[in-house]
């Protein structure tokens, strides 16, 4: 199966939102498409899903013009699963899959013995077989997002467009759909598409990727050829540090914004306990700010690891998969009492990195102020036996400072250093 897109434009009115976009895909390749807001991804996907029709230039399925062809036949041969579904009606899991088979059935036709087998197999594809007798409306964000993936897979499409359909997804949830969606793909030799927010997913997922600015193609290759400082400097204009992952070997895009101009320097030290990557952000934005970072105990495989050491930030360093030791846990103590704000990202705490949580706890025993970073509900984040809820109980009680996101924390502390 081959996918053409030659030359496409397409404009609201008098704004162009697409230009001269040009690229093939065939069976089996994973493509992500990547770029800044009003940088024509969405639209991009409406054109190759037939709901608008490009102005200059065709898209080719198996040499068809997709635009000559009927709603019913661009179904059977295109799915799509958007960020999020909106059910109106009270339907069962099964009943909204079986809807997939709509553009293979003719008008007032019943569903046949095939129909039901297809959308069985869908759902045994997508693990929610579970789930067929329950309504859309009881399920979480990430059960809806594989019933919308299974119905999508019921038409038995050649192609999956999918426009950041993880993006409100908390992380496991994300890695969960997207490796279901790799795996579907190499099984059943569908083309996906996807639009991506987060260049690191975008870089594990994806063997092509497509990076637009302003309806145009920046750049297209693999994740090596397109994810570079250069191009991330030149469409998102910030700068950023880009590794390999130590697990996955794929690029992996720490973004910072660093004002060497910046001569107003805060004497005030804040010490960041972070990990799985939760914590590069602030760093980079603490530093930019003028504040002195330190940061707590990391393995040497985290991302935060690598962010840290990239920007020269002191870190104490722990080997790949093995628990905080005591020695870790000493220095991390020593750092803390040198500090005069400390930081608690959102990450995932088990018994490996307890101590991580211990060392705030022992901060705010130093009269020290905490913030904690709590965007992740803490169910999803509890590794110790549903513990953490009693831990970030007895936090607040001490009086940490909660915030939901990495902004408000760094507003908080540029307010109370002024």
């Amino acid at each position: 199966m081959f996918l053409n897109i030659n030359n496409i434009d397409f404009s609201y009115h008098s704004s162009k939102v697409l230009n001269e976009v040009t690229f093939k895909a065939e069976s089996k390749e994973f493509i992500g498409i990547m770029g800044p807001n009003g940088s024509g991804k969405t639209t991009l996907l409406k054109c190759i899903s037939n709901v608008l029709n490009p102005q200059v230039g065709t898209i080719l399925l198996d040499g068809r013009d997709i635009h000559k062809l009927s709603r019913k036949e661009v179904a059977k041969n295109i799915g799509v699963v958007p960020q999020s579904s909106n059910i109106d009606f009270t339907f069962t899991v099964s009943e909204l899959v079986l809807m997939g088979r709509n553009p293979h059935t003719e008008r007032f036709q019943n569903e046949t013995e095939l129909d039901f087998k297809i959308a069985e197999n869908a759902m045994k594809l997508t693990r929610t077989q579970h789930l067929s007798n329950r309504t859309f409306e009881e399920l979480s964000g990430g059960e809806r997002q594989r019933v919308i993936i299974a119905r999508a897979l019921a038409q038995e499409p050649k192609i999956l467009l999918l426009d950041e359909a993880t993006v409100h997804l908390d992380i496991s949830s994300k890695f969960e759909i997207l490796n279901l969606i790799k795996g579907i793909s190499k099984e059943k030799n569908i083309v996906v598409i996807a639009v991506f927010h987060d260049l690191n997913l975008a870089a594990q997922y994806s063997n092509k990727l497509i990076l637009l600015d302003k309806g145009k193609i920046v750049s297209i290759g693999s994740p090596d050829e397109v994810l570079t400082p250069e191009n991330i400097q030149k469409t998102y204009h910030i700068d950023a540090i880009v590794k390999r992952h130590p697990l996955t070997n794929t690029p992996y895009v720490t973004p910072y914004i660093f004002d060497k101009q910046n001569e107003n320097k805060k004497s005030q030290s804040i010490h960041i306990i972070c990990g799985g990557g939760s914590g590069s952000d602030i760093m980079s934005l603490l530093l930019d700010k003028g504040f002195k970072v330190t940061t707590g105990v990391l393995n040497v495989l985290d991302s935060d690891y690598e962010t840290a050491k990239n920007l020269k930030i002191q870190v104490i360093a722990e080997i790949p998969f093995s628990q905080i030791t005591e020695d870790s846990h000493k220095e991390n103590i020593r750092l803390i009492k040198k500090s005069d704000y400390v930081v608690l990202t959102d990450f995932q705490i088990g018994p490996g990195n307890l101590k991580n949580l211990e060392a705030a706890e022992n901060a705010l025993e130093l009269k020290l102020q905490v913030v904690i970073i709590n965007s992740t509900p803490v169910s999803k984040k509890d590794f110790i036996g549903g513990e953490l809820e009693e831990h970030f109980n007895q936090l607040l009680k001490n009086k940490a400072i909660f915030v939901k996101n990495t902004e408000e924390a760094l507003n908080y502390l540029l307010k109370v250093t002024k």
